[in-house]
Formats: structure tokens, C-alpha cells, sequence
């Protein structure tokens, strides 16, 4: 009987006998184009086959609060850009044969933070809000207990096992998310020594940037580029873009890196970087920022120049490649978060387009065949995409739905109190007001730089969200990426992947 369906199906006939349609119908069914679409998806399906080979390479995409709203966002602004509608576009990574959800909660926070989020995908266990790199047995800020709590990193197994390793980002290279691939802390906030107590530096605990400098396994961190100067800077000495460092104790943390590493290279700038060159590099560390790197949308305007998170990424990889054993990379797109927290879609947008840009580069540089590649977000922010604006409508502007019959309005759809919406809101965060009417919004306005988009419940800072997070992967065993997963899982199959032997 199945056969018989199949056979049915196949010749078109088993169309007319689920519709009770005419010929014409059926052929108008079959030719129609989101049919077609549907018909080519499932044959691309039917054709994958699961890599279960070693992977040589790993690289672990982490868009620092970039949630499937904000992706969803992304996409359709990045399509609209390209001439297209927008909501058909998609995004490099959205190519990617295999998918799953990632549940993103810390141990004591049902909204997590980056550090807990950060150390369950590099160390492969949840933790609490605030701790890198250690496990959940301690309370944050207790610096002497982390010692005895610390927990492995893919990083550093990576650097055991033989690979090269490197951690990309445009955030500060200490910050949560870089420093949970190289440190252990109780406190993400311990970037330098200016926070840590007398007593905990004498009981032997070392602030994130001495601990990358100071990085203990293998022959050291490859390639670590971002942001984030002044930590490795003493108070009284001034960058080359004039701003002063951060640090107590009077360690010139970049020049004892350059003496660590007599062959390695450091640059600042633009300029210093496109003179590096990978087939002579072993040894890169790259701070480009006193702080944070610049958005995507600002970069052009930064005093020394900033390379692109796709050429930082490019960069890394060729110089990663220069060993045969492989690598692991993690690259963060982190100001994707920072741009969510201040409310400002535009910008996170757009440093999430720089990550799919990232991400491309990464997928022609590397060989699906021997490269795992992981595209995911440490966790979502109350971004939503709202209303019923008509298919095609600029993502970032106000949303105009359609008639009665379907048909495209001309106008804004407006609310009860007459006033027009952005498809883009937010639930919380800069963009509220908690007193007088809500403001008039215009369009032009509503797409400019600057834009905060309208809120619901007033905070200086937008916050983080709760829900699953999507995790995009290709390469070998990507395919045990798959359902709806914990996210320190993701440890666990880049272990396996890789034959890390964090198992044994």
C-alpha cells in the first residue's frame, strides 16, 4: 500500500486525490516557485550523509547575545540591502546542513550572563552568572576558592592535544566570552589587577590578562586579537591612541609578551595589521582598542584603524593553518550585545551581518570535510519583531501591514493611541518612557544610526532574554548537533569531534 502511495505521489495523481483539484491545478501546484523551493530542500536533505572523521580544525562562532530574533533581524536587513525582500534571504551560516537549540541558563539564573554561558561551552559544564572558567561550587567574587575549581577549556585541551589555538573578538580580549577560552576567574570583572585584593594576588590568583600572557600550556595562545589595552597596561602609560592603562602593579603585560615571544608580532592598528603576514607569523596578539573595538557601523571613524571581524578572522585562520596537527579558533562577534543593551537594533544588526561575513570567510577558507564549524549565541536579548508589517517592509522602519484583501498599504499601521510602531521593539531597556504619551516615531529617524527603539519597561540597559538560543553547524560530527540541547553540550561534541580526550 505504501508503494502504491508513493507511486501516486510521484506521477502527481495523489496531489489531485488530496485536493480534489483539476490538472491545471496540480500543474500550477507543481510549478509554483515555494513549491519548487520545498521539492529542491528535500532532495539537498536527501543527499547529506554524516562526516563521523576526525576533526582537524574546530571553530566556534559565538554572536554575543545574537538570538534567533536578532539573526531573524539580521537576515532580512541584509537581504533588503542586497535588493532582495528581505524574509528570503539567507545568512552564510543559515546554509549549514545541521541545526539544534541550545538552552542557555546558568546555574543560578534562569536569564543567564556571558561568563556562565561562556564556560558551559568551553568547559563543558554550567556554572553560575559572573564565573569564567570554574565550576559552580563557589561564590562569585571568591577569588582563592576559584584555584581549587577550575575547569579545563577546549582551548587549553586544544593546546595539549598539540593544535594551534586562537581567540578572535571584537570585545576587549579579557572580557567574558574571550577570557572563558584561557582563564579561570571568580569574577569576569578581574580583568586586571585593579580589582583583586592584596591577599588574593599573595594566595597566587592573577587577573585575565596575566593569565593570557601568562598562559601556561602547550607553547602558548596562538593568535588573540580585540580590544582591551589598558589591562595590559600600567596606569601611568599611555596607548598609542592616548589613552592611559589600568594596571596596579606597573607590569608592561604587552612588552613582557613581546619578550616571551621575540618572533611573534604586535600590532595596533590597521596598518600594523595588513603588514603581518601569516606564512611568517606564528605568534599574533593584536589589541586594537583601549576597550572595546568600535561597531561595525563606526569602525571607519577609529583614530588607528581597526581591521574587520572577517579579516581578523581570515588573518587567524591562515596563520592557524601554518600547523599540521590543526587548530581551535573561537571567534566572538561581541558587540552585537552591546549595541542590543543600548537599545540600538541598528548596530547590532550590523555587527551581526559582520559575523556572517566572518563566518563566510571561515567556510572558504576551511574544508567542510576535516573543519567543525559552530555558529551559536551565548544567549537571545528582548529584541521582537512585532506586528504585521507586509512582507518586503524595511526591517528597521515602521511597520505598514495590508488591507483587508491582502493588498500592500501605503500608509503605517497605527496603534490605539494613533500613533505609528517599529516592527523592531524591545521589552525592556533606554528606549521606554515611563512618563508622558509614547513619542511619535518617523521613519527616517526610526532607520538612522542612532535609533533606540521603542521600549516596554523602562532600564538603563536593555537586558538579556532567557529562551533557547540556535546552534548552526557543518564539518565532522556536526551532525550530533541536533534537537534541543544544554548548552555546555556544545563542549562535549567539539571533545569528541577534535579527540580532545577530555573524556579520559
Amino acid at each position: 500500500m505504501n508503494k502504491v502511495k508513493t507511486s501516486l505521489l510521484a506521477t502527481g495523481i495523489g496531489l489531485a486525490l488530496l485536493n480534489g483539484c483539476s490538472d491545471d491545478s496540480i500543474t500550477a501546484q507543481k510549478e509554483n516557485e515555494w513549491f519548487k523551493q520545498g521539492q529542491a530542500e528535500l532532495q539537498n536533505a536527501l543527499k547529506r550523509k554524516n562526516n563521523t572523521d576526525t576533526a582537524k580544525n574546530v571553530i566556534l562562532f559565538i554572536g554575543d547575545g545574537n538570538g534567533v530574533a536578532s539573526v531573524t533581524a539580521t537576515r532580512i536587513y541584509q537581504g533588503q540591502a542586497e535588493g532582495y525582500q528581505g524574509e528570503e534571504y539567507q545568512l552564510s551560516f543559515e546554509h549549514f546542513p545541521h541545526m539544534a537549540l541550545s538552552k542557555t541558563y546558568n546555574t543560578n539564573a534562569q536569564t543567564p550572563d556571558s561568563a556562565g554561558t561562556a564556560t558551559a561551552m568551553l568547559s563543558g559544564i554550567k556554572t553560575k552568572m559572573g564565573l569564567i572558567g570554574v565550576n559552580d561550587s563557589i561564590e562569585r567574587g571568591d577569588c582563592q576558592g576559584a584555584l581549587q575549581n577550575q575547569a579545563a577549556t577546549l582551548l587549553e585541551l586544544a593546546e595539549l592535544s598539540g593544535r594551534a589555538t586562537g581567540v578572535v573578538t571584537t570585545t576587549r580580549i579579557t572580557h567574558a566570552t574571550p577570557a572563558a577560552t584561557y582563564a579561570h576567574s571568580a569574577e569576569r570583572n578581574y580583568e586586571d589587577d585593579s580589582k583583586l585584593s592584596g591577599a588574593d594576588q599573595e594566595a597566587g590568583c592573577k587577573d585575565i590578562a596575566r593569565q593570557l600572557i601568562e598562559f601556561p600550556y602547550g607553547d602558548g595562545v596562538d593568535v588573540a586579537m580585540g580590544g582591551g589595552r589598558r589591562h595590559f597596561l600600567p596606569k601611568n602609560v599611555s596607548d598609542p591612541e592616548g589613552k592611559f592603562g589600568k594596571r596596579r602593579d606597573q607590569r608592561h603585560l604587552i612588552e613582557e609578551w613581546q619578550e616571551k615571544y621575540p618572533a611573534g608580532r604586535y600590532v595596533w592598528s590597521q596598518r600594523g595589521f595588513d603588514r603581518v603576514d601569516p606564512e611568517k607569523t606564528d605568534k599574533l596578539l593584536g589589541l586594537f582598542n583601549s576597550s572595546h573595538m568600535e561597531y561595525e557601523l563606526d569602525r571607519a571613524d577609529d583614530v588607528g584603524g581597526e581591521p574587520s571581524l572577517a579579516e581578523m578572522t581570515g588573518k587567524a585562520i591562515d596563520i592557524l593553518d601554518n600547523d599540521d596537527d590543526g587548530f581551535f579558533l573561537m571567534v566572538e562577534a561581541g558587540r552585537i550585545d552591546h549595541a542590543h543593551h543600548a537599545g540600538n537594533a541598528k548596530r547590532a544588526i550590523v555587527d551581526g551581518v559582520a559575523m556572517a561575513d566572518a563566518v563566510q570567510v571561515a567556510m572558504n577558507k576551511t574544508d567542510a570535510e576535516d573543519t567543525l564549524i559552530i555558529v551559536t549565541a551565548d544567549h537571545s536579548h528582548t529584541i521582537v519583531l512585532q506586528g504585521y508589517a507586509q512582507r518586503g517592509n524595511a526591517i528597521l522602519g515602521l511597520s505598514s501591514g495590508v488591507d483587508s484583501k491582502g493588498r500592500p498599504l501605503k500608509t503605517p499601521t497605527l496603534a490605539l493611541d494613533g500613533k505609528p510602531f517599529t516592527t523592531i521593539v524591545y521589552a525592556n531597556g533606554p528606549g521606554a518612557h515611563s512618563h508622558g504619551p509614547r513619542p511619535h516615531p518617523v521613519d527616517k529617524e526610526a532607520q538612522s544610526d542612532n535609533y533606540q527603539q521603542q521600549a516596554l519597561i523602562p532600564l538603563e540597559s536593555e537586558t538579556h532574554a532567557g529562551e533557547d538560543v540556535a546552534i548552526y553547524s557543518r564539518g565532522p560530527w556536526a551532525h550530533l548537533l541536533n534537537g534541543v540541547v544544554e548548552q555546555n553540550y556544545i563542549f562535549h561534541v567539539i571533545n569528541h569531534a577534535a579527540e580532545l580526550g577530555a573524556e579520559k
